[in-house]
This record gives C-alpha cells, structure tokens and sequence, in this order.
C-alpha cells in the first residue's frame, strides 16, 4: 500500500513477525487436522481414543508437521503476497496437500505391509486443509490489528529509494504503508518518487513521524546521511520507532541481496550469518555426506539410463554423448564441468562464448528434452562425487563470463566463497539467465543463499528442483 492520506493508528507487527505468527496458527492446525484424523481412525477402526492411544501415535505429529513446514516453505506458503491473496492461498494449499499425499503414497508402498493406516492421511489431508484454509482466510479477523500495514517513511530520495519502492510493489504491497520520503536535499522535497511524495529533510522528520505515527524509517542511503537527518533517525529510534537498513528490508521481502545498493554496507549484507559462535559447525559435514549420498544414487540410476539416451542422441545428431567445459569454482579454481551433449557440435564456433537462449536453435531435438528436463546436467553428479561441485550453490559460470561480469556487477566474485552447485537459489527462484542483467539479479538470489545457507534451505531448493524437473521448465 503506498501514500494514503489516512492517519489512524494501530499496533503494527513487523514483517517476520506475521510470517511467525502465520507459521504459528499453521502449526495449531496441523496438530489439530492429526488428532482430529486419529479420532476418526479409532472410529473406523473401533479402537479406544485415549491419551495413551494419542502417545502411541505421536510419531505423526513429528512426521506431518515437519512435512507440512518443508512443503510450506518449498511453495512459498509464507510469502506474503501469497498470505495477502485468498485464491492464491487456496490454490497452493491444494498443492502442498496434494504433495502430502503423494509423499505418504510413495512411502506407504516401500514401507513393509501393514505397517502403515490406508485412510489416516486422507482424513489427515482433508482436515488440515480445511484448517488451514480457515486460519489463512479468516486472519485478518481473528487478529485485526496484525493486518494492518506498517506505516513507513524512507529517508532518502536516491536511486535504493526507487529500487526498495518497486519492490514493496511487487513483493509486499499489502505489509507497507509508504507514508512519505525524507530527502537529505531540500530540492527534493515536493517532488514525486515512484509515486510517492517527498515530504521533506531530516528536519521536519520527527513532525512527519509525530503526525503519521510512523512504526518503521527505512534508510537507503546509512554512509552518508546528514548530520541534521541523522540526529532525526535517532531521534525517532529513542520514540521506539524501528529503524532499518534498505538492502536488509529489501532482502527479507525479496529472497535476494541487492548489491547494487550495498556501497558501504557490504559487512551488513554480504558475510554469511552464523549461529556457531565458533564452536564446530556440523553443517559443512552433513552437506557433504548428503552430495555423496545424492550422486552415487543418481549416477547408479544414471548408468542404467545411459545406454538409452546414447542411443536417440546417435539417432537424433552426430556428435559424442558427454562434452566438458571449463567452469569457475569456489575460490576462484577452474575445473571442467561433464555434460550430456544437448547441442549441435562445434555450437559456439562462430559465436564464442555466449548464454544459451530460449529455443536456442543450436539446441538438437533430443537436447531439447534434456535441458528441460536437466537430465543434460546428471553427469555433473561425477563433479559432486570428487568434489569440484555440491548438490546445492550458485551454478558454476565458464571463465569468460565470469571474467565479464564482474568487472560490471560489484561483488560478483563474491558467489565464488562456496562450491558451486547443480542447483541453486538462483535457479529455482528465476528464470533461466540470457543476459548481463539477468546475471546481476541471479547473484542477488546468490548472495542471499551464500549468508542464510543451511540444511533446511537445502531441502527447500532440493524439492523446488524435483518440481522443476517435473514441469520439464529449463530452457
């Protein structure tokens, strides 16, 4: 929501605040969806509800709400432009529901006989999302005040200004009141941003938040405020008025780092967040295991598949199966990347290096198929397996590129601090990259993969990945 005349007030929640409180009542009702599925369970059944039947059973709690939080986040059930639209909601509950069942199906199958209830998860299935449904629909309210968008000023009229104001758009329109800018240059003030007014400087900054009751400043510009405008921000951070960093607002509505608009708050946005306090971090060693695990079943898999393919690419052009390419890696190292040939030989002859577009007419038939399916990029699990490569980080780019982009972007070279991946952040939040432009804000989803890296994101963009896969959406 942007510039309104409105000046009531009520309590606001920050933004992480409603996502927890989203998740919360989430997690209510997920419970709730399992003991109601039990009780219909003893009743098919005949069995005795007790407390010591629901103890018995309490393995399903575990297991579904720690499914339903994965499939959550994997379909970005707690963006807030999905939390603020009723039939966006209903549609993605519908999948993550589905995805329930399809799980449960497929480990009910592998799971020995009689181990496992046929109909508890369809009972399962069907209350949480009525449940669920209710809450989401029903939020605004039950909880009145936590709907109401925070009544914001940004203070600065700059070029971050327009960027974090275009974002609010896309991203969070309904979690933002923009009540105004506050300029550092009294020639801004009267004019327009992005809409939205500029209604003056670090002096009239307190009388603006006064009268708006204004719950959030948010700077785009913190090395070089004026004195007079600083002592405003400090002024309205002693009121309780929150105070925020733009490239940190814009990267927790947008899942990506805007380092364009770093300048010297890089230490703030740039170096990973850690929880470790320098004690041993076992997360490096669980990646790894799982890369190890992930390839040799991949590749055992592949290696029955193998025959097959080489034989419609033998029908389909000539030309080996496999080819390399020289790929940049963490720190900098060159190694070759293996691929299945997806294109005609000798493909870039004429062309040199350059990005692969959509319907590439280079591309065969068959490697047609195999870019969208990326069954091109299994291979690259040989690269996992020796260690050149993890199963999840940025995507490794050829030396030219890299060369090119980062004389262009700032702190391209940044993405290079981490093995890079065969999948990513980046590949499963944005389309496939064409151009210099699409590389800057595919190392934004980098960057913020690189600071938030974790088992749990891991998963996400591994689940992200099979739906990518499914939807046959490479290019």
């Amino acid at each position: 929501m942007f510039f309104s005349s409105s000046s009531r007030r009520r309590p606001q929640l920050q933004i992480s605040e409603r996502r927890l409180l989203i998740a919360a009542g989430d997690i209510v009702a997920v419970i709730a969806a399992v003991l109601i599925s039990l009780r219909i369970w003893t009743i098919v059944a005949r069995y005795d509800f007790s407390l010591d039947f629901i103890l018995s059973q309490s393995s399903w709690f575990i297991f579904l709400l720690g499914l339903w939080l994965l499939l959550a986040s994997a379909n970005d059930f707690y963006d807030l432009r999905v939390s603020a639209n009723r039939a966006r909601t209903t549609r993605r509950l519908l999948v993550i529901t589905a995805q329930t069942w399809i799980v449960y199906v497929v480990v009910f199958f592998i799971s020995p006989p009689i181990t496992l209830p046929r109909l508890f998860i369809l009972y399962y299935g069907v209350s949480s999302f009525i449940l669920i449904l209710l809450w989401r629909l029903s939020r605004p309210f039950l909880v009145g005040w936590v709907s109401q968008p925070r009544r914001t000023l940004i203070v600065g009229a700059d070029w971050a200004a327009r960027s974090l104001l275009d974002a609010i758009r896309d991203y969070a329109a309904d979690e933002y009141e923009i009540r105004g800018i506050i300029s550092t240059s009294r020639d801004d003030v009267g004019q327009m941003v992005e809409g939205v007014p500029v209604l003056g400087t670090g002096a009239d900054l307190m009388n603006f938040a006064r009268r708006d009751r204004i719950s959030e400043l948010i700077i785009t510009a913190t090395h070089n405020l004026p004195g007079e405008t600083f002592q405003a921000v400090m002024d309205a951070y002693e009121n309780g008025i929150t105070v925020m960093p733009m490239p940190l607002v814009y990267e927790g509505i947008t899942g990506r780092v805007p380092v364009e608009h770093v300048n010297n708050d890089w230490a703030v946005v740039l170096l990973p967040i850690k929880n470790t306090d320098g004690a041993f971090d076992p997360y490096p060693v669980f990646k790894r295991l799982m890369d190890v695990s992930i390839a040799l079943v991949g590749l055992a898999v592949f290696a029955v598949l193998l025959p097959f393919i080489a034989l419609i690419q033998k029908l389909d052009s000539r030309g080996n199966i496999f080819y390399s390419q020289d790929r940049v890696g963490r720190n900098g190292s060159t190694f070759r990347v293996y691929k299945l040939r997806s294109m005609i030989p000798d493909a870039e002859a004429g062309t040199g290096a350059v990005f692969a577009s959509k319907d590439d007419p280079r591309v065969t038939r068959a490697g047609r198929f195999m870019r969208k399916t990326r069954l091109d990029e299994v291979p690259q699990l040989v690269n996992v397996l020796r260690g050149d490569m993890s199963m999840i980080g940025p995507r490794p780019e050829r030396p030219e590129h890299v060369i090119r982009l980062q004389e262009k972007i700032p702190f391209y070279r940044t993405r290079l601090i981490v093995r890079p991946g065969l999948t990513g952040w980046a590949q499963v939040r944005y389309d496939y990259g064409l151009t210099d432009e699409d590389a800057l804000v595919k190392l934004q989803y980098d960057l913020y993969y690189i600071r938030h890296q974790s088992l749990l994101l891991d998963l996400n963009i591994m689940l992200r990945t099979v739906g990518k896969v499914v939807s046959m959406s490479g290019v």
